[in-house]
């Protein structure tokens, strides 16, 4: 009996002493996050001397070879690209559209083409409007009364969702299939309410899809901002034979070739098992991409420098990927996946910040129960810094191609209440985002990476049948 008491206390002090060098750990990388910080100077050459990452652009590849000298300078094991076949989309001249009440009397409404939508004819596309709060409202009207439309979907997010991608989630189909779905029906075009929160004159662009649709009967796809759907919405109840007309001179071009840029610090004890951590360094072209993802690229490279700067030595590989085409194909995604199984290499961890610089709440996990909570017992050594989200759910698009069995996935989760109002718009801008809120997620993430590497993930329980 003295013996398991004695084995309780020694077992009990061990931990105690664990914990209490992991509190030091997490300390010194937070405080080295705030006091000696390269992130945010990252983000500001990415958004004020590059700016919007459109897949296949000049500015992509100049990204490219920027984030691929800044891994070069931290000393670290090894940094490549991976080359990546991505689609070229291309905006053209800026959008511009007016509904018509009656000839020579029009009000001008903000509008962008979705990404990867065809153009209007060349001196633009004006038709009547009908208006639907949704793909299903499509089937209920028939060909007899779209036929030869503009379809104007306006179902908006909806603001009693606390947790905002819900929100996002509930709507985004419209923009995302609406075309396709429309064009069945014989519309001519289609303008989408943007996935906005906020009541504000700024169109919020984002990927669409023709799915099956042929080349020759794609329509036309533009986002409307929501200021300018709350008063199109308004016109056609007063006048339901109002026409609206919009000029777009977008163009898809052949894919071409770009590149993940990769780094990592060698495993000294398990070489063989590989951490990642990254963000997509591609982003929409109307502002600079600084929320979305800028922020996760530069927080993901300031993950490894954190570890490196505070003498921490890895036990596993810790990589930083920064992915390619996030925004219109996941090829960057893919791409990385593929070669990983091609190599036969071990992924035990992932996490991905895609959800932008506001201030980190926690981290959501895609994993085993048994992960999730072990994860919860470390929540002890976040509640200083005011993290206290752990739960299971979403991880990142980039990081799911990775996903099997035994593997943990996670995500950043930042404060998302004003992520949607800068989400695909112009004003994602380096202004819109906090240098203390950047670091604080920065640290979060070094924080939950020091953890995983230096206790490992825990084994799936194989069920004997």
């Amino acid at each position: 009996m003295k013996r398991l008491i004695l084995l309780s206390l020694l077992c009990l002090s061990f931990l105690g002493h664990a914990q209490t060098d992991d509190a030091e750990q997490i300390k010194e990388i937070y405080e080295t996050a705030l006091t000696d910080d390269k992130a945010y100077d990252w983000l500001n050459h990415l958004s004020n001397q590059i700016g919007g990452r459109l897949s296949g652009s000049v500015q992509a590849q100049q990204a490219v070879d920027y984030t691929k000298a800044q891994l070069d300078s931290l000393g670290l094991d090894r940094v490549w690209l991976q080359p990546v076949m991505v689609p070229k989309w291309v905006r053209g001249t800026p959008e511009f559209a007016y509904f018509e009440t009656s000839p020579g009397l029009s009000t001008n409404v903000p509008i962008c083409a979705l990404g990867g939508s065809v153009a209007t004819p060349l001196g633009g596309l004006k038709a009547n409007v009908i208006e639907v709060k949704g793909i299903e409202d499509l089937k209920k009207l028939g060909s007899e009364k779209i036929k030869g439309k503009i379809v104007f979907y306006n179902r908006p997010m909806d603001p009693t969702l606390i947790d905002t991608y819900s929100s996002y989630s509930g709507c985004v189909d419209q923009r995302y299939s609406g075309a396709e779905a429309a064009a069945k029906f014989g519309a001519v075009g289609v303008v989408v309410r943007s996935m906005n929160l906020r009541l504000d004159d700024l169109p919020h662009t984002g990927s669409m899809s023709y799915g099956e649709t042929a080349v020759s009967d794609r329509i036309p796809a533009a986002a409307i901002s929501t200021n300018g759907a709350e008063l199109l919405s308004t016109t056609l109840k007063l006048n339901p034979e109002t026409k609206f007309y919009f000029k777009q001179s977008c163009k898809q071009f052949d894919d071409v070739e770009s590149f993940n840029v990769v780094g990592e610090i060698k495993g000294s004890e398990f070489p063989d098992e590989i951490m990642v951590v990254g963000g997509h360094l591609d982003s929409w072209d109307l502002g600079d991409g600084s929320h979305d993802d800028g922020a996760g690229c530069v927080q993901s490279m300031d993950v490894l420098r954190l570890l490196k700067r505070t003498g921490y030595k890895p036990k596993r590989t810790i990589r930083v990927v920064l992915f390619m085409n996030e925004e219109n194909g996941l090829r960057g995604g893919n791409k990385y996946a593929e070669v990983a199984l091609q190599k036969k290499e071990k992924h035990v961890f992932a996490l991905e910040s895609d959800a932008g610089g506001f201030t980190p709440r926690g981290f959501s996990f895609d994993c085993s129960a048994a992960n999730l909570e072990r994860v919860r017992g470390w929540k002890n050594l976040f509640e200083p810094y005011l993290i206290h989200l752990f739960v299971k759910g979403y991880s990142g698009a980039d990081i799911g191609p990775l996903k099997e069995e035994g593997m943990v996935l996670a995500g950043l989760r930042p404060d998302s209440q004003r992520y949607f109002v800068h989400h695909h718009a112009e004003n994602d801008t380096f202004e819109h985002v906090n240098k203390r809120e950047l670091e604080l997620g920065a640290a979060s993430m070094a924080s939950l990476v020091y953890l995983f590497d230096k206790y490992g993930v825990l084994p799936t329980k194989k069920i004997k049948g």
